[in-house]
């Protein structure tokens, strides 16, 4: 009998407790403001990962980087990496700019670099950048015929 009473009391402590916390207040977990998926933000860096838009055998992952190096000066890159040696692996690179208050990024820069019979593509730069203005990076990668894409947060970079 005590046993059975034990059993009750403990399910309805645990239904209680599924209760109150499936009734919290959830919370952004930025305030920060977000324009085209990227948040604009005062990091000293960010980076972004692939999402996959083909599904195949050869690419197995890519990303974007964006670094504020000082006022006035962005190093800005990406990467793309075959699950094997092959014929063709590339890395496009574009480089955005905004204000807080714009409704899209607009072109700053952009490159690609394309290696052949290799794993993996790298590319990166230093850019002297105007400041007052956030900074993204946005890559393409490919693998044969796979390819996928990346982009960062942007990166607030100071007046010089």
């Amino acid at each position: 009998m005590k046993r059975r009473i034990m059993s009750v009391c403990f399910a309805l402590l645990l239904m209680t407790n599924m209760l109150l916390i499936s009734t919290a207040n959830v919370e952004a977990s930025s305030d920060d403001p977000i324009l085209d998926g990227s948040y604009l933000t005062d990091d000293e860096e960010s980076i972004g990962y692939d999402t996959k838009i083909t599904r195949g055998e050869d690419l197995l992952t890519g990303y974007s980087k964006c670094v504020r190096l000082g006022p006035g000066e962005l190093y800005a890159g990406g990467t793309t990496i075959a699950a094997h040696t092959v014929a063709n692996v590339q890395v496009s690179v574009i480089v955005e700019r905004a204000q807080e208050g714009d409704t899209a990024w607009s072109l700053y820069d952009s490159w690609h670099k394309e290696n052949e019979n290799m794993d993996r593509v790298a590319s990166n730069r230093s850019l002297q950048v105007e400041g007052g203005y956030y900074y993204r990076v946005r890559c393409t990668h490919s693998a044969n015929s796979d390819m996928s894409s990346s982009f960062t947060n942007g990166v607030y970079i100071e007046e010089p």
